[in-house]
């Protein structure tokens, strides 16, 4: 069973104030990959005194306690998922900023393949792909 940033939090011993227990479960409820100003918007929704820095102060604390997992997909924005997903790859729509995450046993067998011929055991990777829908490519 996944753990949540909430009881991660808890077991890495972080004070957790009401409003730091909200800004987890807000991650915790999140499907996709919200930058600060999304977090901050999900978490007034449910207490409007949770300021911005406060979102900003959380989200650095459990990005250095390795809660978080910080991706910068490029738009100038950082965004943020739990660290201890099972792994996956990011597809970002350039047209629209969304992140599609995928798992393809054959990228990540030819990434095994490469590491070995070039000597090395490969311990881990992060695969960013940026695309634009086919029907909005434009010949190059």
């Amino acid at each position: 069973m996944p753990t949540t940033i909430l009881s991660r939090c808890e077991a890495h011993g972080l004070r957790l104030t009401e409003q730091r227990r909200i800004i987890a479960r807000v991650l915790d409820a999140a499907q996709d990959h919200p930058d600060v100003e999304e977090l901050h918007r999900r978490a007034a929704n449910v207490d409007d005194k949770i300021s911005i820095a406060t979102v900003y102060r959380t989200v650095k604390l459990l990005e250095e306690t390795g809660i978080l997992e910080k991706h910068e997909f490029g738009d100038g924005r950082a965004r943020y998922e739990a660290a201890d997903r099972d792994h996956h790859d990011h597809l970002i729509d350039m047209t629209t900023g969304d992140v599609i995450e995928f798992v393809d046993p054959d990228i990540e067998a030819l990434q095994e393949k490469i590491a070995k011929r070039l000597g090395y055991r490969l311990k881990g990777h992060r695969l960013e792909l940026y695309a634009v829908p086919l029907d909005r490519d434009t010949p190059a």
